[in-house]
């Protein structure tokens, strides 16, 4: 009985001590590194999360624009100089995990964020079966932004190029992009994912780049680029003459106001007789390892805030980023947005994203070169196929030894 009654009072002691802990709240700063398109939202949404969270009123937080795309190098470069919590791509999550760039969920968060989230999100979250970041988004993919009063047929690509030939407008495509550059090869129906085990590290890969389809994939790629109307390009803001372009949500009000009244967007267009593919993803926020343990506390409290409904769902008003949050998608104007309605179609033809190592998008890059630089417009199938083989094959270097 003494015994059990010493349990209950270390308990006591224990759930005081951690009330006490909790109440003290965190006073120093905290870094935060989101996309350039959020950073003033993310300020004003910290300030909303301080005013309601007293013992975090003296908290200062420093907002920087680093996009999810940089993030992760960033962090796996110096994570002691790194942000205190940023946004990220799934893809990055095993690197992080391998670096030491990321804490666990704390569990009472990780339970909500199942709840809460969509199935896709929560498991790109997840390394073998540990929760180490706070879904953002479900709407990391890309899909066609065109001009419907150039393009007449969006659904097949040779039509929208015979189109903007015609009209001597430009599309806009990045081929030496290694996420954008899949939507032929994942189209066509080659195969390119990597395994990793529980410590982050790529242990497998599974290729079919180098097959038939991979050499018709690559014949596209030389064929659309070889158009006067192509340039290479992703971003709405930056495209000169435009009448068509593969982008995404996050260029949905850039490309609202080019178009004006003939702003149309749909899934990807088949070329060459096949569906166009692509990456479907997901962005998150992940806190990383502190010293402090109040530090921890806010930093993860912060980021449970900053991907909650309410958050989610002021942050698509803001800046139509596409909520993974179930009931924040559930809202009649998430329901309504032209540019989510077509990401929505297109995901039907995608891969998830899954764990990439970071040497394969500089080869991807130099493969797109090749095609913008035109060295492979005169290559014979065979001559392709040899150059699908050793992208295979340097993508084998890639794994961990």
């Amino acid at each position: 009985m003494k015994k059990v009654l010493a349990l209950v009072l270390a308990l006591a002691m224990f759930l005081s001590l951690a009330s006490f802990a909790s109440a003290e709240g965190f006073s120093g700063e905290v870094k935060i590194w989101v996309a350039e398109a959020t950073v003033d939202f993310t300020k004003e949404q910290v300030e909303a999360f301080k005013a309601a969270h007293p013992e975090y009123a003296n908290m200062t937080e420093v907002v920087e624009p680093v996009g999810e795309g940089d993030a992760a190098g960033k962090m796996i470069t110096d994570v002691e100089a790194g942000a205190d919590i940023f946004g990220f791509a799934q893809d990055q999550l095993a690197r992080l995990v391998a670096a030491g760039a990321l804490e666990e969920v704390e569990p009472g968060n990780a339970e909500v964020v199942k709840a809460e989230n969509d199935a896709g999100s929560v498991g790109a979250v997840t390394l073998g079966g540990t929760m180490y970041a706070y879904p953002m988004t479900s709407d990391n993919g890309y899909f066609l932004y065109y001009d419907k009063s150039v393009v007449t047929d969006p659904t097949s690509l040779e039509k929208i190029l015979a189109d903007c030939e015609a009209a001597g407008k430009s599309f806009y495509f990045e081929i030496n992009s290694g996420w954008y550059q899949t939507a032929f090869f994942f189209g066509a129906g080659c195969e390119l994912t990597f395994d990793s085990n529980d410590e982050g590290q790529l242990v497998a890969m599974n290729s079919t780049y180098a097959s038939e389809n991979g050499v018709k994939a690559l014949k596209a790629m030389i064929n659309t680029a070889k158009s006067p109307a192509f340039v290479n390009g992703s971003s709405v803001s930056n495209a000169t003459n435009l009448a068509a372009i593969v982008d995404g949500v996050w260029d949905s009000t850039p490309a609202k106001e080019l178009f004006g009244e003939n702003y149309a967007a749909t899934k990807l267009p088949t070329v060459d007789g096949f569906q166009l593919g692509g990456f479907g993803g997901f962005k998150m926020l992940g806190v990383k390892p502190q010293t402090d343990d109040d530090k921890l506390a806010a930093c993860d409290a912060l980021a449970a805030f900053l991907t909650s409904e309410d958050v989610q769902l002021a942050r698509y008003n803001a800046v139509g980023w596409g909520p993974s949050n179930l009931a924040a998608q559930k809202s009649e104007a998430v329901q309504a947005d032209v540019a989510l309605s077509a990401l929505a179609s297109q995901l039907a033809f995608c891969t998830p994203q899954g764990q990439y190592p970071g040497e394969y998008w500089s080869l991807a890059t130099a493969l797109g070169d090749d095609v913008l630089a035109d060295k492979l417009d005169d290559a014979d199938d065979a001559t392709l196929l040899k150059t699908l083989q050793d992208f295979e094959a340097t993508c084998l270097t890639y794994l961990a030894k």
